[in-house]
């Protein structure tokens, strides 16, 4: 735990999400201060950020899910081959 350190957060709390139950934001000091970014602004772009990541995030794990186990298995049975050949010399 930090102590005396202020810092201001954003959270998103989605109403129709099964899986979660928030998203924590952090922001930047001079945001509020320096730039005169308003709180519409803000939770503006923590929905954008978290919007993002879900699109990019399950993208890829659907990629790799499409692949079937043997193919797993036989990466890693490559990979272990190659360490045991490389310390063995």
């Amino acid at each position: 735990m930090v102590k005396g350190i202020n810092k201001r957060v954003v959270v998103i709390r989605p109403s129709n999400s099964e899986i979660f139950e928030e998203a924590i934001f952090i922001v930047r000091g001079e945001a509020l201060n320096e730039k005169g970014y308003t709180a519409d602004d803000l939770i503006r772009e923590a929905c954008r950020a978290a919007d993002a990541y879900m699109k990019n995030g399950t993208s890829k794990q659907r990629r790799l899910s499409k692949l079937p186990p043997p193919v797993f298995m036989l990466a890693g049975a490559a990979m272990t081959a190659i360490v045991w050949i490389i310390t063995s010399i």
